[in-house]
């Protein structure tokens, strides 16, 4: 989400002349885009800011802003611990960008708009995106769910969504610009609703979009996947077979504490109806440890839902108390000893889980994108599996956003390993 709503401050930058430089000692304008889903994220921003706080001493010229959840939530700290910072814009504040610029290049005052909006979904703004395989596409912004650890509510405002019509239109342009993969976004992207209908429906146009190779989208709830969803990704073959549905814990008790509106149980039953509408379907997930309250007993349910949802890949995180939350007004908190040694051990059995996961490719034929040449060798390619698993593979005379069939013959951590076939040996294979 911050990524596409970067690349929509950058269409706005460069409608007002401005070009990006990746020499930083030559920028003209500065703005930090922010996240304040957890406190480190929170603290690399201070790290960057005192950085640059020397560049404005050197050039009182240069415009300093930050933008985002940070700015929305962190407002007051800013203005008096970062006096050098010119800009402080929320999330629904990106349109003002021009007008402030204007006036600031005539007046050296401070600007400051973190009002939120019940309206804005920037739908009439096209985003300025690198050249690349994949296109973020952001089809709502706020949150409507209210978990009790999380921050986004209050610094994205409510949920609302965009227009199907100015969604697909958002599809075709990309495509025109030479992307081949779709990632839709939303916090809680399948609770999407407008008078034209669910977000099932829209994941059926979008997949009709010619041009469209592959489409995500990131990140569902739980509560809100149906099996009208489901039959959608079934009939549409560029629609990935992969689900990302966050957990967050495994046990009812800390469930309820943190307001995600499911059981263990309903979960599992959910995990269980993907796979059988959609086999071999990928499912990836988020896990946050050391919730307040959490016991041992409570956390090795987590580690049992592990094993028994087998997921691909996970987000695994230490339970960071955000201000204002319901949660950070518990008083019984965790140490961060035992939140470490948590994340340490939720740590190890994903990737024994992962690898397990990986290792029932071997052997077999896979499509995948041609994404990027491989770090550690020019001779390779780097692509993804539709489950969003990285692959390794020799270059032949394939070139990026091709799909090609790759024979997986290894796994090793989280990467797999592969061989391109061939047309001739593909046939030759199916015979």
């Amino acid at each position: 989400m911050n990524v596409y709503d970067s690349e929509l401050v950058a269409g706005l930058l460069q409608k007002c002349g401005y070009s990006k430089t990746d020499d930083i000692q030559k920028a003209d304008v500065i703005f930090l885009n922010t996240c304040a889903i957890r406190e480190k994220a929170e603290e690399t921003v201070h790290n960057r800011l005192n950085n640059l706080h020397y560049m404005k001493k050197k050039n009182p010229q240069l415009l300093l802003g930050v933008l985002g959840c940070m700015a929305q939530n962190l407002k007051n700290e800013l203005l008096e611990t970062k006096p050098f910072v010119d800009i402080i814009l929320g999330p629904d504040s990106y349109r003002r960008i021009p007008e402030i610029l204007k006036v600031r290049n005539k007046v050296g005052n401070h600007h400051v708009d973190t009002k939120l909006s019940k309206f804005e979904i920037y739908e009439d703004m096209f985003p300025s995106r690198n050249e690349g395989v994949n296109a973020w596409i952001s089809i709502s912004r706020g949150c409507d769910k209210f978990c009790t650890f999380c921050i986004v509510p209050f610094t994205r405002g409510r949920e609302r969504s965009r227009s199907m019509l100015g969604i697909v239109q958002e599809v075709e342009e990309a495509v025109s610009k030479g992307f081949v993969e779709i990632t839709l976004l939303g916090q809680n992207v399948n609770s999407y609703r407008t008078s034209e209908g669910k977000f099932h429906l829209l994941l059926e146009k979008v997949a009709a979009v010619s041009g469209v190779k592959r489409i995500r989208y990131t990140s569902p709830h739980p509560q809100d996947m149906d099996d009208d969803l489901l039959q959608v990704m079934s009939e549409h073959e560029n629609i990935c077979n992969y689900v990302h549905l966050p957990l967050q814990a495994g046990s009812d008790r800390i469930l309820k504490r943190m307001n995600r509106t499911y059981t263990q149980q309903e979960y599992l039953q959910l995990v269980d109806r993907i796979r059988k509408f959609i086999p071999g379907c990928s499912i990836s997930t988020d896990i946050i440890v050391g919730f307040p309250g959490e016991t041992d007993e409570e956390f090795e349910e987590t580690l049992m839902m592990m094993e028994s949802s087998a997921f691909d890949s996970a987000f695994m995180f230490k339970y960071s108390p955000r201000p204002g939350t319901k949660a950070a007004e518990y008083s019984d908190h965790i140490t961060e000893k035992v939140k470490q040694n948590r994340l340490e051990r939720v740590i190890e059995l994903q990737k024994k889980i992962s690898l397990l996961r990986n290792q029932r490719h071997i052997g077999k034929s896979l499509p995948i994108m041609v994404e990027k040449e491989s770090k550690k060798s020019n001779l390779n390619w780097a692509g993804r599996t539709e489950g969003n698993a990285w692959v390794i593979f020799n270059k032949t005379n394939e070139k990026p956003k091709d799909i090609v069939n790759v024979l997986i013959q290894d796994a090793q951590g989280v990467s797999l390993f592969g061989e391109r076939i061939l047309e001739k040996e593909l046939v030759h294979e199916i015979n």
